[in-house]
C-alpha cells in the first residue's frame, strides 16, 4: 500500500491517498478540519464524479457500475461520503446543504489541483436524488464541469418537504428547530435542523438567476413517490422559460425512486457513455 500526500498551492487542504490496486482511497481536510473520505480512479479525458443522495453512502449499485465503466474506458472516477455521514468525519447534525455543497466543491478542486500540470480534466457529474441538486448548483459555478446526469433530482428537497407536512408538524419543526425527514426507520434517527429549509429555499430562489449552460440530462422514474417526477418536469419548464436554448433533456421511465433495475442501470450507462 502506497501513501501520497499533496498539499494544495492555493490553500491548506491536505490530500492523502492510499493506493489499493487501481483505486485510491483518499481523505481531504475540509474547512472545519474534518476529513472528507472517498475513493477515486485515475483516468484520462473524462472525470466522472458521483454525488450520493440523502443518507446514502458512496458505494451502491450506481457508483459501482460507474466505477467499472470508467475502468473499462480509462476514465477517471470519484465518489465520496459527505461530512457527518458514512466514512467521513463529523457529526450529522452539524452539517446542512451549504456544507455538502462545499464538500463537492472541495473534492472537485482537489482532483483538479492534483493533476500536477496535466491538462485540466472535464468533469461529468452524476447526481442521485439530493446529490443531483448539489451537482446542479456546483456545476453553475465550477467552469470545468461540462455535463450533468441527474437521477431522480430532489430540487429544493427540504423546502418542498416543509410544504408537504402538516401545519402542526411544520410549526414544531420551525419552533423546536429539529425534525427527521419522516418517521421511517431509515430516517427517524437523523434529525434535520430548520436551517436546512432556510438554506434550501434560499438556493432555490437563486437557481435560475444566473445560468451557465451545461449539458444536462434528467432521468426520473414515473412511479417515484419519494421525489415526485412532476418536480423534474416543472424544473425543466422553468429553466427553459429563463433560457429557451439551455441544453437539457428529461427522460421519464417506468420505475421508482431508486431506478436500480438492470434496465435503468443500462440507461444510465448509455447516458454516461454518450451512446445516443
Amino acid at each position: 500500500m502506497e501513501r501520497d500526500e499533496v498539499r494544495s498551492s492555493s490553500d491548506a487542504r491536505l490530500w492523502s491517498e492510499y493506493q489499493i490496486g487501481d483505486m485510491k482511497s483518499f481523505e481531504i481536510a475540509a474547512s472545519d478540519g474534518k476529513m472528507i473520505r472517498g475513493d477515486r480512479l485515475d483516468g484520462r479525458e473524462r472525470q466522472i464524479l458521483f454525488i450520493t443522495g440523502f443518507l446514502s453512502k458512496r458505494w451502491g449499485n450506481k457508483s459501482k457500475a460507474l466505477a467499472e465503466w470508467c475502468r473499462e474506458r480509462g476514465w477517471g472516477f470519484c465518489c465520496y461520503d459527505v461530512r457527518g455521514f458514512g466514512d467521513s468525519e463529523g457529526t450529522f447534525t452539524d452539517y446542512t446543504l451549504s456544507d455538502w455543497i462545499e464538500d463537492a466543491l472541495t473534492v472537485l478542486r482537489t482532483i483538479q489541483e492534483s493533476s500536477l500540470g496535466a491538462p485540466t480534466p472535464e468533469f461529468t457529474l452524476v447526481g442521485n436524488s439530493l446529490g443531483s441538486w448539489i451537482a446542479w448548483l456546483v456545476a453553475q459555478e465550477f467552469p470545468t464541469v461540462d455535463e450533468l446526469i441527474l437521477v431522480a433530482p430532489a430540487f429544493n428537497m427540504m423546502g418542498e418537504r416543509a410544504k408537504q407536512i402538516s401545519d402542526e408538524r411544520r410549526h414544531a419543526w420551525h419552533t423546536t428547530g429539529w425534525m427527521p425527514w419522516d418517521d421511517d426507520a431509515l430516517h427517524k434517527d437523523w434529525p434535520l435542523s430548520w436551517k436546512w429549509v432556510e438554506e434550501s429555499e434560499r438556493y432555490w430562489a437563486q437557481t435560475f438567476s444566473s445560468l451557465r449552460r451545461v449539458k444536462t440530462t434528467i432521468l426520473h422514474g414515473l412511479q417515484d413517490t419519494v421525489i415526485l417526477p412532476a418536480g423534474s418536469w416543472r424544473f425543466v419548464e422553468e429553466l427553459l422559460r429563463h433560457d429557451p436554448e439551455f441544453p437539457i433533456e428529461l427522460l421519464l421511465k417506468n420505475g421508482d425512486h431508486r431506478l436500480s433495475s438492470t434496465e435503468h442501470v443500462e440507461t444510465l450507462r448509455r447516458l454516461v457513455a454518450r451512446e445516443g
